[in-house]
Order: C-alpha cells, then structure tokens, then sequence
C-alpha cells in the first residue's frame, strides 16, 4: 500500500516481506494441514467450537496458498501474474485477517455462553447455529473482501514495472481506500476487540466464584484460564499492532497527517506489522491446541505411538515387550474417544 515519500525509505521491507512470507508459508501449510487432517478423519465427536476452528483452518489454508506469488513479487519487485491474481491475493490476505478476527471472536462468545450460562444457551449453542454463523461470516468476508481488491486499482505501474498493492495515488486514498479502512476497521476489529474483551472479563469473573465449575474443580478453571490467556495473547499481538497502525497510515496517506517525522514512524512501522498480522496463519493452531482437549489427545496418541515404534524398533524381546504398549494404546484409545465439553 505504500508510495515514496520523501520522509522515508521504506526499501527494507522487500527483504522482511520476503523472509516473512517464506517462513509462515512453510510453517503455516504444515500446521494447517496437520489441523485440518485431525478436525476432518481424527475427531470423532465434533461440536460448534471446531465448527468453528475447522472454517479458520479454511481460511488460513487459502491465505497460506497465496504467498509464493507474494513472496515472488517482493524478491524480484515486479507482478507477472496479472491484475485478477493481484486482486485475488489482496482479497484473500483481508479474508483471511478478519476472517481470523471473526472465527475467534466466535469461539469466544461460545467459551462465554458455556461458562457464564450454560443451560440457557443450551438451545443457542448447537451446531446448527454454529453452521449458520459461519456462513454468515464468510458471506461477510467475501463480500468485503473481493469488494476491496477489485474496487480498488490493486496493480499500478511505474518505470515500466507492474506493482500489486502498492503506490496508490493520494487521490485513491481518499476516495476508495480510506472508506475501505474504515469499515474494515469499524466491522472487522473494533467490534470484535470489544466483544473478545467483554466475554473474556464476564468469563473470568464467573470463575473467581467458589461454586463455578463444580464438575471439574480447580483443574478446570486453570484449563479455561489458559485458554483465555492463549486467546488474548495471539489476538492481540497479531491484531492490534497492524489495525492501530493502519488508522495512522490511512490519516498521512490522506494528508491529514502531514508532520514528516510522523510519517516516517508511521512508514517504517507498516510493514514490521504487516508482518506480524501474518504470521496468525502460524498461531492459530496453539489455539486449536488448547482450546480442544480432543486435539490434545490425539497429538498425545500419535506421539506415544511414534515413541513406541521406535523403541520396538530397537529391541528384540518379542511378545512380552509389546504387552505393556498394546495396553497403554488401549487407555489411551478411551481417553481419546472421550470428547471435550462443550466449551
């Protein structure tokens, strides 16, 4: 999104963006597969938390997919692949940041209904709903998506060199892009920021009660707490660095900021979170992780079973050395068929 100014050079960004981009391409194809590996052939008990789990996993996967065009473009500074490509990948990097905003903003607001009323959201916490939900979310995302790549002139030229979402004139800032942040910001992480921090404090103040979560005790409450911290923590170290710098980014493209020295904070600051915003794709596995206890047991299955593997492997003592694995597969196996609750 950026132009030359005179208050910055912000070159360095070609060689963090393609870095960057190479990493959470390759981390983030794996952890993705291996997520929606055990969401579609392992779990199997499913309830509306990895209805909703199993669309991110979606929505990272199609993200991660684009960024060998993107990490190409920033090696050699010049976009082969056509204007609709370009369009593409800009509509996808937005779907799949606020998409990600959205999927765990509802599985907050699942963890909030769960914990602070759970039998008046008996009815309200289905699958069904759950399915409906998302795709309402994705109605919204490709809308909004597809509406800011192709209404914006994504590709520009200059020095005979074709650019992909970059150097948009001050013009377009004001009449396309700016309106474009606004409601990205407005509806994709304003509302959402508030929602997360809503439920998480109503959260946590039922569980400072003696009486919440009888069931499980003290153990749960320490599970949930976790969950929670995982939740804000990615949120916010993914989210807000780049949403909050792109209000400011948007005001000295539009030359309502016009300081110099701003600008070029402003600037230099942009693609550091661009960055960071990525690298979600790589982070919303943990949540997978400790949010789904089922999850957690088939990670533990698999890396029992590739331990004793190899250690069968290495000794010779036949029958009697298999018995004591076999057994222990068998309690896993139940532990493993039991399913988290529904939180």
């Amino acid at each position: 999104m950026t132009e030359k100014s005179n208050c910055t050079q912000d070159d360095f960004k070609y060689g963090l963006y393609s870095s960057v981009f190479s990493i959470v391409f390759i981390l983030g194809l794996i952890f993705n597969m291996v997520a929606m590996y055990i969401f579609l052939w392992r779990l199997k008990m499913r309830n509306e938390t990895t209805t909703y789990m199993l669309n991110l996993v979606c929505s990272d996967t199609l993200f991660v997919l684009s960024l060998p065009f993107r990490t190409f473009y920033f090696i050699n500074r010049e976009w082969p692949f056509g204007d609709a490509l370009c369009k593409i990948s800009v509509a996808l990097f937005y779907t799949n940041m606020y998409g990600s905003i959205l999927f765990l903003t509802c599985i907050s607001v699942d963890r909030f209904l769960a914990i602070v009323y759970p039998f008046a959201s008996r009815t309200l916490r289905t699958k069904r709903n759950a399915k409906i939900a998302c795709c309402a979310i994705w109605v919204v995302l490709l809308s909004g998506g597809f509406t800011a790549g192709f209404v914006m002139d994504t590709t520009s030229q200059l020095n005979n060199k074709t650019f992909c979402f970059e150097n948009y004139s001050n013009s377009q800032w004001k009449s396309k892009v700016s309106k474009v942040v606004v409601f990205l910001e407005t509806v994709g992480f304003l509302i959402p920021l508030m929602i997360n921090f809503i439920c998480s404090m109503k959260v946590l103040q039922t569980l400072r009660h003696p009486d919440s979560l009888n069931h499980g005790g003290q153990m749960n409450k320490t599970k949930i707490l976790r969950m929670i911290i995982v939740h804000l923590l990615i949120f916010c170290f993914c989210f807000i660095p780049y949403n909050v710098n792109l209000v400011f980014y948007t005001l000295v493209r539009t030359k309502v900021l016009t300081n110099c020295s701003v600008e070029s904070v402003v600037r230099t600051i942009y693609p550091i979170a661009f960055c960071i915003a990525v690298t979600n794709c790589c982070f919303d596995p943990i949540i997978y992780y400790f949010t789904s206890e089922t999850i957690q047991n088939s990670i533990r299955r698999k890396s029992y079973a590739l331990r004793q593997k190899m250690l069968n492997s290495t000794t010779d003592s036949g029958i009697s050395s298999m018995r004591s694995p076999m057994n222990n597969m068998t309690s896993l196996k139940v532990t493993y068929m039991t399913d988290e609750s529904s939180i």
